[in-house]
């Protein structure tokens, strides 16, 4: 358990904060119906790591409606603690794709069944909760945690992915297909999906093989 109290947590934040930084977000798409402080990343990392895992204050951190916050509890969370109910409420919540991929990065990737949850996140409605299971399967082929059959078991999931238009959906698919041509044991089955996925003849699709053939 680390020394810090919630609001003891949240005073650095506030301190770290630049109202400079927000603009810049903003220019990036990252937007929020929390409060955003314009805390840079590396001085997250830097307070995580004088933090330590810490389950019970990255919990209480995530309730506060923060945006820093809620990232820095992604950074400072305990994968073996992650329950359901707990996974459900945080994914349920992200509204912008910055959020969505610094909890997959620093955390989703390590919980047990995540292959399964991604899969599941993928094929619910919800723009950020498709996103994350996409990033999550990129994440996943990244860290070798999923191999061949995994990624043939779930083709058409991928070819779904792509008919989807919404930006921040189509461009997690195309972040999952750019890892798979990478490896090179993966390579052949990213070729076959793109190829299906071009057919498709969609915003997304034209711009996930755009995307992707910058890697073949």
């Amino acid at each position: 358990m680390s020394r810090y109290t919630v609001n003891e947590v949240i005073d650095i934040l506030m301190s770290l904060g630049n109202r400079g930084n927000i603009e810049g977000m903003k220019s990036y798409g990252i937007v929020s119906k929390a409060t955003i402080l314009g805390v840079p990343k590396p001085r997250l990392r830097e307070l995580a790591k004088k933090i330590g895992v810490d389950h019970e204050l990255a919990l209480e951190l995530w309730r506060t409606n923060i945006h820093e916050a809620r990232i820095l509890a992604t950074m400072i969370a305990d994968p073996e603690k992650l329950d359901n109910d707990t996974l459900e409420n945080w994914i349920s919540s992200i509204d912008n794709w910055d959020l969505c991929d610094q909890l997959v990065l620093n955390l989703l990737w390590k919980i047990d069944n995540a292959y399964e949850n991604a899969v599941e996140w993928c094929m619910r409605r919800e723009e950020f909760v498709k996103r994350t299971g996409y990033a999550l399967l990129a994440r996943l082929v990244w860290k070798n945690k999923i191999g061949r059959n995994e990624i043939e078991n779930i083709i058409q999931v991928i070819i779904d992915g792509a008919k989807d238009d919404r930006k921040y959906v189509y461009k997690a698919v195309a972040w999952l297909l750019k890892w798979l041509v990478k490896k090179s044991w993966m390579r052949d089955i990213a070729i076959c999906i793109l190829e299906k996925i071009r057919g498709l003849r969609t915003k997304g699709s034209r711009f996930i093989v755009r995307e992707v053939n910058r890697y073949l």
